[in-house]
């Protein structure tokens, strides 16, 4: 911590200044220094203090008192100006890393990211020294029943969720052995947390410790009971059920591979049997061969429930030595219910595993496979693609590379592909009459004719062997007669399970939860949950992680109704879509949408924070796209283009961009048919802000036109204005800078008209501070941003309060006030490191660094850029990276470092070329030109001076304009302002999604 002052609230109040601890005995001056600790470094308002103090019984001279005590414990810190007053009360002058409450805070964070990005070692360690940090109860010994009642549940709150999340990355590193003892701990001190109990069932499990996993089922259950009159909720309950049937989802995870490597592959099929001559044969085909050119194809076919999938499946986790560039799975649902997806919607998931951001996968479809084929170029990776149907669907997935074999399965020959690619075929027979025995796990002529009864097919004899149980194989024979296993398997289930069975054929996506089939059926969510559990016990259903998919063959029996399921599958669109429209709400709910609709009651997912609501619309990405498409081919219409819109924020915030054109596409179609003109005008928009995302401005502004005209046809006024607004935003990032003020002052005013709401105008004022900084107009900016500051803070929107904030900075700095820029930015960085917006974070850093440049300290410039780009690894903002390398390469400049800068500038311009950002473009002009003046190549820095005046005055920008200017003056030797430097980028592109 160094020798500056570090105070410790998580525990008993401990304060340590320049290395020696300092004993703060008194009540009050405890109170006092905690809470002005929780706000480290920012102002805590007299009043708030007083209640801090006093509660609802202050003293007569309330203020007066409140200075003794701030006078004296100033006094006692031995350092007056650690305590500052302001006109509205006192800031404690500490950073927050000088409280252990938000070193905590930031080490969970860093902790969640590092699990978030696939380093669950590196979370673990983080999560440690988090934790570390607890010494006792937070504010152990503050007495103050305010703080205690406002800020103790919250902290301690932080740090259950803590443990819960240290928990699961130990579980994801197989540590469930030493875990054990930590979560008896836990439970016992926490014994309502049911989140514990659940890590602590799973530790055992993979212990092999199942009769005291259900033991501590056991325990909670009546815990629950007997303290709080309520039953286990539903992930204990499915957990107890998952424990009975040894789902493999709760199996100890498998050995750790490097987490750069894609591996896409489903879990291996437990009790697996046989096959040993076919894997043989198999592994020799796919083998690469290291000499010559051609891609090894193994078609593996067979009739549906034969096993190709299962050993597919387990030939690929085995062979992972032979291919340690990884492998890639894809589910081609060839024969499952609802549509395949297209060869697009593959290569991009191949592409994103892959490793290419989000934002640099081609839309077009030859670009991706050419995209994909030249990745794989060298490597040495494996493709299983299963359940194809027919050559042309497999074709664009082939890689161009014999060191990456495919291995195929279909219940068709695909004679096409034997033919003109070469592949090899395998017919899969059923098992042998021994192997059936084995996996039956019985002997005698009664588990032989079973066998032959089953056609030795897996699926079926799985069924039999879960039906039997304990009993006797002569009286399941018996009951038998001549049906199907699955069909004795579907009869024996209570009524309301077959019901829930024949309905889930309405699904039009791969799988299913517990609250998708629950809003199918009509059903309690716990009532859904035990029945699937039972489908999934009778091996009718496949349970993975908590979701739910069919098996073949129950497929197409479950496909015959004994009812209609139209009304079901309406459910199930219509539970979507209020869904989507709550995970809306928490991820963007400033964002212009759609009005919601009564589509009835439903059943929404346990969805309460922002990430909860990212991660449940990751894992329905392909049910929702599958939804879209279903409504729109066969109805309701609405529920297309309504799915559509509500998540176009969520696909511009994670770069989806195929499944983005996809389902704007077949929501544009159903709305135009339907001649329902809001559904049109809101496809409009979001095509719009698709074609925004990818850089084509020119498409963008089409629709974005096409919408304003239909907004304007129908009179939404509100509406028009939005649209106007994100009009004009694209039109500044295109470079039209007239239009584009011309569009966002006609959107304030329309908004303002039509009495639409308040926050919808942030990005506007936002983009004409922009505007007015390009034009030089500085004090006008600041005046905007601060508008767009005080709207955003008034209605809680924390994107808008940290572009507003970033940007007050970058305008202060512009105005050559560099200690108010960095206190701007400073506020500006807590808030985007505190919430996650690691673009914010970048730019924030970026424009931190141009300060330092400006003050004389490149290193510490160099320092701060490079944390920016680090911030930009996952997100790749191209604006933002253009800018943060503008200053990279200023930083080396002016270290003396000509050749890297001179690299580094060559990158932004390159990169402000390729997306069309002239504001970029110019900078990167600029600076180029004074590393070449500097290298002594006088001519060529004129030329690029030249021509970066020659943009900035075409675009009207003029305060690049200006550097440009002093740049050439400069290298004729007249007198300028400071040679070479560019101005930094004034963040045209903040960590949001469009306002539109």
């Amino acid at each position: 911590m160094g020798s500056g002052p570090s105070v410790g609230l998580l525990g008993p109040l401990a304060v340590r200044i320049d290395g020696r601890d300092v004993a703060v005995r008194a009540g009050k001056h405890r109170a006092l220094l905690a809470a002005l600790s929780l706000r480290a470094g920012r102002v805590v308002p007299v009043n708030e203090l007083v209640a801090f103090l006093w509660g609802a019984d202050p003293p007569a001279r309330t203020r007066g008192t409140l200075q003794t005590y701030v006078m004296r414990l100033r006094q006692l810190l031995g350092d007056p100006s650690l305590i500052r007053t302001t006109p509205d009360g006192y800031r404690l002058v500490v950073t927050p890393e000088q409280v252990d409450v938000h070193r905590f805070a930031t080490a969970a964070d860093l902790a969640r990211q590092a699990a978030r990005r696939g380093e669950p070692a590196r979370a673990a360690d983080l999560y440690a020294g988090a934790l570390d940090l607890w010494r006792g109860p937070a504010l152990a010994d503050v007495p103050s029943e305010s703080l205690r009642h406002d800020e103790v549940p919250r902290l301690t709150e932080r740090l259950m969720v803590a443990h819960e999340e240290r928990n699961d990355v130990e579980l994801a590193l197989g540590n469930h052995e030493r875990l054990v003892p930590v979560l008896r701990g836990l439970t016992s001190d926490h014994p309502l947390r049911e989140r514990f109990w659940a890590q602590l069932m799973v530790a055992l499990y993979r212990c092999s410790r199942q009769a005291e996993a259900l033991e501590a089922f056991r325990r909670v259950d009546r815990l629950l009971g007997d303290q709080l009159g309520i039953e286990p909720g539903p992930e204990l309950r499915g957990l107890h059920q998952a424990i009975l049937v040894g789902d493999p989802a709760l199996a100890a995870p498998a050995e750790r591979v490097d987490p750069d490597v894609p591996d896409d592959l489903p879990p291996d099929v437990p009790g697996f049997v046989g096959r040993v001559e076919v894997a043989d044969r198999i592994t020799r085909l796919i083998a690469p061969d290291e000499t010559g050119t051609a891609v090894p194809i193994v078609v593996l076919t067979g009739v549906a429930g034969v096993g190709k999938t299962a050993l597919a499946v387990r030939l690929a986790h085995r062979l992972r030595h032979r291919f340690p560039d990884g492998r890639l799975y894809v589910d081609l649902r060839g024969h499952a219910p609802g549509p395949a997806p297209a060869a697009a919607d593959v290569l991009t998931g191949f592409l994103r595993a892959l490793g290419v951001p989000p934002e640099q996968i081609p839309v077009d479809h030859d670009e991706q496979g050419s995209l994909f084929r030249s990745l794989l170029a060298g490597r040495r990776m494996l493709l299983v693609l299963d359940d194809a149907t027919a050559p042309d669907q497999v074709r664009p997935l082939l890689p161009g590379a014999a060191g990456c074999p495919v291995l195929i399965t279909s219940r068709d020959d695909l004679r096409g592909l034997i033919a003109v690619d070469g592949a090899r075929r395998i017919a899969l027979e059923p098992l042998t009459t021994a192997e059936a025995l084995e996996l039956l796990g019985r002997t005698g002529a009664p588990a032989e004719e079973l066998a032959e009864r089953c056609g030795r097919l897996p699926p079926a004899l799985r069924i039999a062997a879960a039906s039997i149980g304990g009993g006797s194989v002569a009286r399941y024979l018996d009951r038998l007669g001549d049906r199907h296993p699955r069909e004795l398997a579907h009869a024996d289930l209570p009524p309301a399970a077959r019901r829930l069975f024949r309905l889930l054929s309405a699904v039009p996506g791969p799988d299913f939860t517990a609250e998708a089939a629950a809003n199918a059926a009509d059903l309690p969510v716990d009532t859904a949950a035990a029945l699937l559990a039972q489908l999934a016990a009778a091996r009718l259903l496949r349970a993975h992680g908590g979701r739910y998919a069919f098996h073949e063959e129950p497929a197409r029996f479950a496909a015959e109704p004994a009812e209609d399921t139209t009304q079901a599958r309406i459910r199930l669109l219509r539970f979507y879509v209020r869904a989507v429209d709550h995970c809306a709400d928490l991820l963007y709910p400033d964002l212009m949408r759609l009005p919601a609709t009564d589509g009835g009651a439903v059943r929404l997912p346990r969805v309460e924070t922002a990430a909860q609501a990212r991660a449940w619309l990751d894992a329905e990405r392909a049910n929702l796209t599958a939804a879209i498409r279903s409504a729109a081919e066969r109805g309701p219409a609405e529920v297309s283009w309504r799915l559509a819109d509500g998540l176009r924020g969520y696909l511009w915030l994670g770069k989806h961009v195929t499944e983005w054109l996809t389902t704007a596409h077949y929501g544009l179609d159903a709305a135009h048919e339907q001649r329902d003109r809001a559904g049109e005008a809101a496809m409009r928009q979001n095509l719009g802000a698709l074609h925004w995302r990818l850089g084509d401005f020119e498409t963008s502004i089409a629709q974005y036109e096409r919408s304003v005209e239909l907004h304007r046809a129908s009179g939404d006024r509100t509406s028009e204005a939005g649209v106007r607004g994100a009009l004009g935003l694209v039109r500044l990032d295109a470079g039209d800078l007239a239009g584009a003020r011309a569009d966002l002052e006609a959107c304030l005013a329309l908004n303002r008209r039509s009495g639409g709401p308040r926050s919808g105008e942030t990005a506007v004022l936002t983009g004409l501070g922009v505007l007015a900084i390009d034009a030089d107009r500085l004090a006008e900016a600041e005046d905007l941003f601060g508008e767009a500051l005080a709207a955003s803070t008034a209605d809680g929107l924390r994107a808008g309060e940290i572009a507003a904030r970033t940007l007050l900075g970058v305008t202060a700095r512009l105005r050559g006030e560099p200690g108010r820029a960095l206190e701007q930015l400073a506020e500006a960085l807590r808030l985007s490191r505190e919430s996650g917006f690691r673009t914010a974070t970048a730019r924030a850093l970026e424009a931190v660094a141009a300060v330092r440049l400006d003050l004389g300290e490149p290193a510490a410039a160099l320092a701060s850029a490079e944390r920016a780009l680090a911030e930009l690894r996952d997100d790749g903002d191209q604006r933002v990276t253009t800018n943060v390398l503008v200053v990279m390469a200023s930083a080396h400049r002016d270290l003396g470092d000509l050749r890297t800068a001179d690299e580094q500038f060559q990158q932004a311009l390159t990169k402000a070329r390729r997306i069309g950002f002239r504001f970029g473009e110019a900078n990167a002009l600029v600076g180029l030109a004074g590393v070449r003046r500097l290298r002594g190549e006088p001519e060529e820095a004129a030329a690029l001076c030249g021509e970066a005046l020659a943009l900035a005055t075409r675009q009207g920008l003029r305060i690049v304009e200006r550097a440009a200017r002093a740049e050439l003056a400069a290298g004729s030797g007249a007198p300028g302002e400071v040679c070479g430097r560019a101005p930094g980028g004034p963040g045209r592109r903040q960590d949001r999604a469009p306002r539109d």
